[in-house]
């Protein structure tokens, strides 16, 4: 090669040299600068994320908030909120308390929903119990639920307004009063009342007269059944005077007597009578005693009776018909 040839290719090398230097530095600085933007960018991301996952272990989930206005005494709001998915393993999520949450809203029990993604949902209903005279901001409580696995979810405030259902400018106008009178109940309808009583009054009369019937016809069988229930009424029959010392009256007894006991009685078979009717046992004495006057009356010869005060003979007929009906009952 020629000395001219040789010069013009070391131009050519030196020319080429001085644009590459150049232009490869500006692609250095150009990939560098792009470097730093993208680690500008990725950087807090990364960084915050690893914050919240491994530092404070706090998370806000998605919230689908009720609408911010609009609201009376006794309307219920709801606020959703996305609950994580079982594969993080975050397990079970604890529901909030119910019950009053401050001066105008009540928190209802928690539900859970799934939508058509499959995501769960926790839906809390709040209801409100009180409103201002005006118009009014209030707000729905802050939430910190906590997951079986020790995460919380932070649920933020959110504000909404509430207003009275009549403005306060508008009572004293026509019927719109502050107080009302008192409403009186309506009258009640009496005459099913009084048809309800008659029919129980009804019943009533015709139970005692069922009673009293049932009651007469048990003394008249028990006095027509019973000896010392015949004996007394024909004893009544014998009322007089002389009823204690008529020989009828005493022959009545007797036969009364005898009735009860199966067999004749006389003084020496009266333990044979209050063994067969027992419950005659408390007349033992009145009935030792009639049995001497008896035997004193038909047995002694008149010279030789010793005048003695009249035997009560109707009372013993009496104690004995009382003490057949005590038995008997």
């Amino acid at each position: 090669m020629s000395a001219d040839g040789r010069r013009t290719r070391t131009w050519r090398s030196a020319w080429r040299g001085a644009l590459r230097k150049p232009l490869c530095g500006a692609l250095a600085a150009g990939a560098l600068s792009a470097g730093l933007t993208m680690g500008a960018m990725l950087a807090p991301t990364a960084c915050a994320a690893y914050a919240t996952s491994a530092a404070s272990n706090v998370y806000q989930p998605v919230v689908q908030e009720p609408r911010a206005f609009g609201y009376l005494l006794g309307d219920v709001l709801t606020q959703r909120i996305l609950l994580p998915s079982g594969e993080n393993g975050w397990g079970a999520v604890t529901p909030p308390s119910i019950g009053r949450t401050g001066d105008w809203l009540e928190r209802r029990p928690a539900r859970f929903e799934t939508d058509a993604e499959g995501r769960r949902w926790m839906a809390i209903d709040y209801q409100v119990v009180n409103v201002a005279p005006t118009l009014s901001k209030i707000t729905v409580p802050a939430l910190t639920l906590t997951t079986a696995s020790g995460a919380t979810l932070q649920v933020p405030e959110w504000p909404l307004s509430i207003g009275p259902i009549t403005a306060s400018d508008a009572f004293n106008a026509g019927d719109l009063q502050l107080m009302r009178p008192d409403r009186f109940a309506p009258p009640i309808p009496l005459a099913p009342l009084r048809r309800q009583a008659s029919i129980a009054l009804g019943l009533l009369l015709l139970t005692l007269v069922a009673w009293a019937g049932w009651w007469l016809w048990r003394n008249w069988r028990e006095s027509s059944r019973l000896p010392f229930a015949r004996a007394w009424r024909q004893m009544q029959r014998l009322d007089g005077p002389h009823a204690d010392t008529s020989a009828d009256a005493w022959l009545c007894l007797h036969h009364a007597l005898n009735e009860a006991a199966g067999h004749v009685v006389h003084a020496g078979s009266l333990p044979g009578l209050l063994a067969r009717a027992p419950y005659l046992q408390p007349l033992r004495e009145p009935l030792e005693q009639f049995y001497r006057q008896s035997t004193e009356r038909f047995f002694t010869p008149a010279a030789a009776i010793t005048p003695a005060a009249p035997y009560p003979l109707r009372g013993l007929c009496r104690d004995l018909y009382r003490a057949e009906q005590r038995h008997q009952r």
